[in-house]
């Protein structure tokens, strides 16, 4: 009877990422400040969340490294936000006069329309920043050629042919080319003559 194969307890056991905890904690901390701002100053609680929706939103479906669209249309989001919150700072800050801007169809564009520039920033900058590093790039190796003609012109082609021969060598392994042959050992002398054996005198006839 064939037994069933037995699983490893350790692969079973996944432990739980130390980021889900770090995270939740996040969590907690921005409902509590949320809840004592909320508390302390009602009316822009009202303004930042639903002013800064688009930021929020952002930062939902930016999945990038550095979070870049999210820094973009949080920058241009606040900048067209931050008119509106000195207004009900300074001049009549209760909640009435927070939910009567949010509802000015105006005052959404403009808002709204900020986050919607941070956007276009995001999207259109990267290349044109691409193209003109590209330029300084083309400029640059173009400058460098100058030179170099002006060098060859000045000490000749041999330049370029020092150049090419120090390129094609092996960097790996300069010690090795570099090092001077060492001269042949010298030759074993051959060994003395051994001595002849002596010869047995060979035997007369008998008489």
């Amino acid at each position: 009877m064939a037994t069933p194969p037995t699983q490893n307890p350790s692969a079973s056991a996944v432990p739980a990422p130390a980021a889900s905890g770090k995270s939740l904690r996040q969590g907690i901390w921005f409902v509590i400040g949320l809840m004592t701002l909320a508390y302390i100053s009602l009316p822009t609680v009202v303004l930042i969340f639903f002013g800064l929706m688009p930021s929020i939103v952002a930062l939902v479906i930016d999945r990038t490294e550095g979070r870049y669209a999210t820094f973009c249309v949080l920058g241009m989001n606040f900048s067209g936000l931050f008119p509106f919150l000195t207004d009900v700072w300074f001049q009549v800050h209760t909640t009435d006069m927070a939910i009567r801007t949010m509802t000015n169809v105006f005052n959404l564009l403009i808002i709204y329309g900020s986050a919607g520039f941070g956007w276009v920033l995001y999207m259109a900058l990267p290349p044109v920043i691409t193209t003109f590093l590209s330029a300084m790039s083309q400029r640059r190796v173009a400058e460098l050629r100058e030179k170099q003609a002006q060098i060859i012109e000045e000490w000749g082609e041999s330049v370029t042919t020092i150049l090419d021969s120090e390129e094609g060598e092996d960097p790996s392994v300069p010690e090795a080319a570099a090092m001077p042959e060492l001269p042949d050992a010298p030759a074993a002398p051959p060994p003395p003559p051994q001595p002849a054996p002596p010869t047995m005198p060979e035997p007369g006839p008998s008489e």
